[in-house]
């Protein structure tokens, strides 16, 4: 009898891992339109940083509200590593087996998994700097603030790279996630895998181009900061 109630605690893990994960994908197709107001102006992203400080709201600047959300991002992104780490091979007699699988059946899905992997390890660096810096300096955002930590503290490198991880990680996961869970599956299961794959394509290749032409204009701008401006940004 005791064998028909096993501990249902992998499930509630997998469960947290899926949901935090959802969450995390949201946030990140969110905050890559949220930056590309910047291609409408400085203006624009000037609006935006104002909207998230609060000041709308409450009539003053508030960057601490930046920071806040930037922790509970954080957070979020601490558990869900923590729980993804747990199916990922951890010596190389299993990364060997799993290698082998891969390469004898060539199936699609199985090598996005391992994109997911690759991705999710190198976010876990990548990431944690830019959350530490929005947590720790987050009255440093706006237009020509942002421009100026770009360029002149050489971190273009590093947001090229994470764009990449960030689109690659969320738009896989939420593909993978609809199939695990069976959302929009319909009565046609291959077909509506065909789809969604399509739809993971296409997200891909959208927010990549929109977050580099994003990033683009942040260096242009940072590039040609007004002198004026250069000074007031400056610690």
């Amino acid at each position: 009898m005791s064998k028909l109630h096993h501990s249902r605690v992998p499930a509630w893990l997998d469960f947290t891992q899926s949901a935090t994960g959802l969450l995390l994908a949201l946030f990140i197709v969110g905050h890559i339109v949220f930056e590309a107001s910047i291609l409408l102006g400085p203006d624009a992203m000037e609006k935006m940083t104002l909207f998230f400080e609060g000041y709308y709201l409450f009539g003053e600047r508030h960057p601490g509200i930046v920071g806040a959300m930037a922790a509970g991002v954080f957070a979020l992104f601490i558990v869900h590593a923590f729980l993804a780490m747990r199916k990922i091979p951890s010596t190389w007699r299993q990364y060997r087996a799993f290698r082998d699988h891969m390469a004898r059946f060539r199936h699609e899905d199985t090598a996005l998994w391992m994109v997911q992997v690759v991705t999710g390890f190198a976010m876990f660096f990548l990431g944690s700097v830019h959350l530490y810096t929005m947590m720790t300096e987050p009255q440093k955002i706006g237009p020509y603030l942002s421009a100026q930590r770009v360029v002149e503290g050489w971190l273009w490198p590093l947001y090229l790279l994470l764009l990449f991880c960030v689109v690659l990680h969320a738009f896989v996961g939420l593909y993978r996630l609809a199939m695990k869970w069976g959302w929009f599956e319909g009565k046609n299961y291959r077909r509506s895998r065909k789809v969604m794959k399509n739809l993971m394509r296409l997200g891909i290749v959208a927010y990549l181009l929109l977050g580099l032409a994003s990033l683009g204009t942040y260096v242009g701008i940072g590039l040609d900061l007004p002198e004026e401006v250069a000074v007031e940004a400056a610690p």
